[in-house]
């Protein structure tokens, strides 16, 4: 019997290349999926509408003179029917995390997404235009990219790693990180330093012009947008299937 080899480290996990002589990974991750299910996936809101079906289903319900027992009975179906909704966001979140892949190098930002067909989408820095920052209170946020005007990659393949409602001019997104700021530091200045502009530290602290509007999926008071150095580029995009 042969000896089993062990498998080879690669320096972005989860894909199976190797990085180009003088680039290093600065940071790599993967969305927590609860924040994702919340976020993306729309899980609270689900929760809430099914809430108020079932609230309401049960006050008209006695209202007509039927007793708990029966109203509870009636409402079976609709409590079923959530259970299963709610499981399957919650299952769609947990495999969308498991699949999708963050990393930050010293050249580029690298995102694979797709549950089905893995898609990897590099970014070189020179085609970014800006980066910024919507940071939640417990310490999640996101992190879209503005790609250069030339730039065009499909929203649909992105999905839901691009900035909501941005289909004309698709913006990838590292959503649902996990130390958020701490991870747009380290993608600030790696786009400072690529560019030849290194921030001091007081002003890579400083939050600048908001530049993401607070959305459906992160209520009024719980985001704190803030902008990341701008980018001046003339390179493209990369989208290769794997």
């Amino acid at each position: 019997m042969k000896p089993l080899r062990a498998e080879r480290a690669y320096p972005i996990r989860g894909i199976r290349e190797d990085l180009p002589s003088g680039e290093r990974v600065l940071w790599q991750g993967a969305p927590a999926w609860r924040d994702l299910a919340c976020t993306a996936f729309h899980l609270r809101q689900v929760a809430v509408y099914f809430a108020v079906l079932l609230a309401l289903r049960l006050g008209f319900q006695l209202a007509e003179g039927a007793s708990a027992a029966a109203s509870l009975r009636g409402a079976l179906p609709l409590v079923i029917s959530a259970a299963a909704a709610l499981a399957l966001l919650a299952g769609l979140a947990l495999w969308s995390a498991r699949t999708t892949i963050y990393a930050i190098t010293t050249r580029r930002v690298v995102i694979r997404v797709g549950m089905a067909l893995p898609l990897d989408v590099n970014l070189p820095y020179t085609g970014i235009e800006a980066a910024s920052l919507a940071l939640r209170p417990d310490g999640h946020g996101d992190l879209p990219l503005v790609l250069q005007g030339g730039v065009r990659l499909a929203y649909a393949h992105l999905w839901p790693y691009a900035r909501p409602w941005k289909l004309a001019a698709p913006q990838p997104m590292l959503r649902a990180v996990a130390g958020a700021a701490g991870v747009a530091q380290i993608l600030a200045q790696a786009l400072a330093t690529s560019s030849g502009t290194v921030p001091s530290a007081a002003e890579a602290a400083v939050p600048a012009t908001p530049a993401i509007p607070v959305t459906p999926t992160h209520p009024a008071g719980t985001a704190t947008p803030a902008a990341l150095p701008p980018r001046r580029g003339g390179l493209g995009v990369a989208a290769v299937q794997s």
